[in-house]
């Protein structure tokens, strides 16, 4: 079992022992968008006592049996992953929590007028995330491929790779406060009293959704991103 140090940032933690980021869900800890932050710091802002979050790790990694190695896939082989995975994942689940919030928002409004704020703040965020799936297909997940592939700088009309990453993180962290908005406005995906069962089914598939984005959005900011700027370094000092 390796010891966890309090500087070590909780995305390192995560792409370490993927395992570990159950735990920080339950500690409602933001390891992708936050993922830069030393759990130290994260403790510290949230107010959390750091010795019983290290022992919940320690035992989360004593009872880990066996675990995806993101951090040792190749770039060409985590960009597939991602979309054979968690774009696909999305373009099948971002229509269908549109259709429920619809029919929601027409049925419980009137008693829930919080629905019409989880219905605006998740339209924006279908608009948003499916043009971004779209840029990292077609402009950041073929560089990072090139990059891999080459003994060479590839040319790119974005010149450095840096330029597309700064981008998709950004609009990471932009898809990060809509969770938390999202999470805020359904009392952390908790039902009302009143709630049928297309009510249930959505606060559901919203925390298994945030879930997914938030492992997704690790795996891009913290082990694909570093992956490519590192790479790109190294072709650059041997020119």
């Amino acid at each position: 079992m390796s010891a966890i140090s309090l500087e070590s940032t909780v995305g390192s933690l995560v792409a370490e022992r993927p395992s570990r980021a159950r735990v920080l869900e339950r500690w409602s800890i933001d390891y992708c968008c936050g993922g830069k932050k030393p759990l130290s710091v994260v403790c510290q802002e949230k107010g959390l006592d750091s010795d019983a979050l290290v022992r919940d790790l320690l035992l989360n990694d004593a009872e880990a049996v066996s675990e995806e190695g993101w951090a040792d896939y190749t770039m060409e082989t985590l960009a597939d992953h991602i979309v054979s995975t968690h774009h696909a994942y999305l373009r099948e689940e971002l229509p269908r929590l549109s259709r429920m919030a619809q029919r929601l928002v027409g049925a419980h409004a009137s008693r829930h007028p919080e629905l019409l704020e989880v219905q605006s703040v998740f339209e924006d965020l279908r608009e948003e995330l499916e043009m971004h799936m779209y840029k990292e297909e077609q402009i950041l997940f073929p560089l990072c491929r090139a990059l891999q592939l080459s003994d060479a700088l590839p040319l790119s009309h974005c010149g450095s790779v840096n330029n597309p990453i700064r981008v998709m993180e950004h609009e990471h962290d932009s898809a990060g406060r809509a969770l938390e908005r999202l999470r805020t406005l359904t009392g952390g995906y908790t039902p009302p009293t009143d709630a049928c069962n297309t009510y249930l089914v959505f606060l559901a598939s919203l925390a298994e959704f945030e879930a997914d984005m938030h492992l997704h959005i690790h795996k891009e900011n913290n082990i694909l991103f570093p992956k490519a700027i590192e790479r790109e370094r190294e072709l650059a000092q041997r020119q």
